[in-house]
Order: structure tokens, then C-alpha cells, then sequence
């Protein structure tokens, strides 16, 4: 008992069709929910996605700060490290990298907000023009 789910608002297009009332077009309504659906699924993908890649350089950004405090403490092991002067650097350029890290993952999180804000906003206008439409008389 396979659905075919590739046009799941197939079987509601035909039912809504069965309730024709005059001067309301039920076959333009139910495509205006397909197409409000297929906004969000498409926000809600892009958003998946943005957070998978702030994941991705997070874990980065983990894996480098990591090998650095190895390398720093191997370092100082070996009595490589000993000079304040060379311990003061290795902390400015640490502290440097942080902020650098910091500001991508801001804007890769702003874009991605940004971007979802901007595909639903274009549907919400898609359907005031939607509505307007239907709301002329024919």
C-alpha cells in the first residue's frame, strides 16, 4: 500500500473541488496552502542547514584550540615557552583567533536568520497578492 508522496495535497485538491461554491476558486486555495508548506519546509531546511554548519566550525574551531593549547603545553614541557614575553604572544594571537571565530559564527547565524525571515516574507507577499486576487470580483 505504497502513497505516491511526491503531491501530498493531491487527494485534498479533489476533495475540496467536490465543494464547489460559486464565485470561491477551492482549487486556488489548496495551492496556496501547497505553496505556504513548501515556504516553510524551505525555511525549515535552510535553517537545518545553517545550523549544521555553525556546528561544523564550532567543532573546527574545538579541534584547532585544541591542538594549540597541545602544541603551547608541549611547549613549555620542552622549555620552549619559558619566556613571558613568548607566553604573552601566544595568549594575544589565542585571544585574536577567538574573536575572529566569534564574529563568523555572528554572521553565519545572522545570515542564516536573515535568509529564512526573507523566504517567508516573500510568501506572506505572494499571498496578500493571493488574496487580493481572490478577493476581486469575477
Amino acid at each position: 500500500m505504497a502513497k505516491n508522496t511526491s503531491n501530498p495535497f493531491g487527494d485534498v485538491t479533489q476533495m475540496m473541488e467536490q465543494f464547489k461554491m460559486p464565485g470561491i476558486d477551492m482549487s486556488a486555495i489548496v495551492e496556496a496552502r501547497r505553496k505556504d508548506i513548501e515556504a516553510l519546509t524551505d525555511a525549515n531546511k535552510a535553517a537545518f542547514e545553517s545550523m549544521q554548519a555553525l556546528a561544523a566550525k564550532q567543532t573546527a574551531m574545538m579541534t584547532e584550540a585544541m591542538q594549540s593549547l597541545q602544541t603551547a603545553a608541549q611547549g613549555m614541557l620542552s622549555g620552549g615557552l619559558s619566556d613571558p614575553a613568548k607566553q604573552t604572544e601566544i595568549m594575544r594571537k589565542g585571544f585574536e583567533k577567538t574573536l575572529v571565530d566569534m564574529k563568523d559564527l555572528a554572521e553565519m547565524a545572522q545570515k542564516a536568520q536573515s535568509d529564512a525571515v526573507a523566504q517567508i516574507t516573500q510568501r506572506a507577499a505572494e499571498q496578500m497578492q493571493g488574496l487580493k486576487k481572490l478577493m476581486q470580483p469575477k
